[in-house]
């Protein structure tokens, strides 16, 4: 995620010959980002209920983090190789520490959401300075592999684990643990990456966008809270009625979005020096990547959040229970990926993603279909799977095709892009179904609390309304993807770079 090529490191010279352990260390951080995003997701219901977050604003706490980390993520590269990468990889992980630390003692939702917002900026200089890290560290092709590969199965598998600590930490000890839970980790961490790590920086240009930066975080900022006031009330606790898409306030935050980041594109045309040089993403094979892992992001994200609170509020599933009923997803996706890998040399990405991204869809469709009475084991499990393996074949594919004739000097970007493009899709993703979610509730509860209506089975039954609209709607984004895919991408197999898939894993 700089803007060196990771195959060719600074520092060419003599293995370091604490390599290994510096991976160890590396492998943490990395590890302690990947938890952080699902370890939160099962603590959320518990938190939203501790602190009084209202159904509209509760997925602040998931895109407060997600909009920090993709809006800055493509700076903290350029910081990261500029200023050192082993610098600014301890300095991600004590900033990380601290807003952690902050987040766990958090008495009100607004001191969550700036919290998670402070965890997104330090993962924004961490991610980056990890991979790179890596890339520099690891100067003999079999070892960088290997390296790559412990890097990539990490990124892979940590979800998995943070569903499962998530559950333990929220059901034996607190929510807040969930977070509190990463200041040992990260100063340990810092500590060892203090002995073992071994500084490199980048030579040359070391300009920085920062009205780029600027420019694109409030755009993205604006357009999260634009859809979030649409699902807010008119008038709390005496109306059933939202603000909706026409209300003047909503309108104005969407506005807002619209000029900045028109301008932040306006902007990356003129400067010497572009956060997002245009090149990388307007090719057509790379730029349907980033579309591909934004629509994606946008539809997972909010599957996991709806299916947590179906889970604990439907179903009345623990915390613990509910980390093990998505186990499948993430196994899928491992298992998976193995498997796709394979494929890839032989099919090229076109032929696997399509499949793919249509198995996603069909997968999410169906858990429109669940109720307070349907099985897991019939109406959660196939869906969970069926996304799995359709996510398992586009995420390898999709990995090789941002980066086919990239130029040196870009890989680093484009690298970058995709997951700052699958952060902000969870972010606008996430905030969009949710509002989306809290106004079928709304009207759901106007329609149906009449005269002797239960007011609790009114309220069950509003709820899974929801989940369903929310689960089309993620169906929805899952097909623009499949339909990008379609339209964008059409390289072939010998077109995708033999690393392709290592390098941004």
């Amino acid at each position: 995620m700089s803007t060196h090529d990771p195959a060719v490191p600074e520092h060419a010279g003599a293995p370091d010959p604490k390599r290994w352990l510096a991976l160890g260390v590396i492998a943490v951080a990395q590890l302690m980002i990947v938890l952080d995003a699902s370890i939160v997701n099962i603590a959320l219901p518990s938190a939203q209920k501790d602190l009084g977050i209202s159904d509209a604003d509760r997925q602040w706490v998931v895109t407060a983090y997600t909009l920090a980390f993709g809006g800055l993520l493509l700076l903290g590269g350029r910081i990261a190789d500029f200023v050192g990468r082993k610098r600014i990889f301890v300095v991600g992980l004590i900033g990380f520490a601290v807003a952690s630390a902050l987040g766990g003692i958090a008495s009100t939702a607004g001191l969550l959401y700036a919290a998670r917002g402070l965890q997104g900026l330090f993962a924004a200089l961490l991610a980056p300075a990890a991979l790179s890290l890596i890339s520099v560290t690891f100067t003999e092709t079999k070892e960088r592999a290997t390296a790559f590969g412990v890097f990539g199965a990490i990124s892979g598998g940590g979800a998995a684990i943070g569903l499962i600590v998530g559950g333990v930490l929220t059901e034996y000890a607190s929510w807040r643990w969930c977070l509190l839970v990463n200041v040992p980790i990260a100063l340990v961490a810092a500590a060892a990456a203090l002995r073992v790590v071994r500084e490199s920086k980048a030579e040359g240009d070391t300009k920085y966008d920062i009205p780029g930066a600027i420019l694109v975080t409030l755009g993205l900022v604006s357009l999260v809270y634009g859809f979030t006031e649409a699902a807010k009330e008119k008038n709390p606790g005496k109306s059933t009625e939202v603000l909706g898409w026409t209300d003047s306030s909503t309108l104005a935050f969407l506005g807002a979005a619209v000029v900045l980041l028109v301008a932040f594109v306006w902007w990356e045309r003129r400067t010497k020096h572009p956060l997002l040089p245009l090149r990388v993403a307007l090719d057509r094979n790379r730029g349907g990547s980033y579309l591909v892992f934004l629509f994606i992001g946008a539809g997972l994200f909010a599957m996991f959040l709806f299916l947590t609170f179906y889970f604990q509020g439907t179903l009345g599933y623990s915390p613990l229970r509910s980390g093990f009923a998505f186990l499948p997803f993430s196994i899928g996706i491992i298992v998976g990926a193995g498997v796709i890998s394979q494929l890839l040399p032989r099919f090229g990405p076109r032929p696997i993603m399509i499949p793919g991204l249509l198995s996603a869809s069909v997968g999410m469709l169906l858990l429109t279909q669940i109720t307070a009475d349907t099985s897991y084991w019939t109406h959660v499990l196939p869906p969970l799977v069926l996304m799995s393996v359709g996510m398992a074949a586009v995420f390898i594919p999709a990995s090789s095709t941002a980066l086919v004739g990239v130029g040196s000097h870009d890989a680093g970007v484009a690298s970058a892009l995709l997951n700052t493009s699958q952060q902000v899709g969870g972010s606008l993703g996430t905030a969009l179904l949710n509002t989306l979610f809290a106004g079928a509730v709304t009207s759901f509860v106007a329609d149906n609390m009449r005269g002797g209506a239960n007011q609790d089975a009114v309220l069950a039954d509003a709820a899974l309304h929801g989940y369903h609209v929310a689960f089309f709607w993620g169906a929805m984004l899952l097909l623009l993807a499949l339909l990008t895919a379609i339209v964008l991408i059409n390289a072939k197999k010998d077109d995708i770079p033999a690393e392709g898939a290592a390098a941004v894993a």
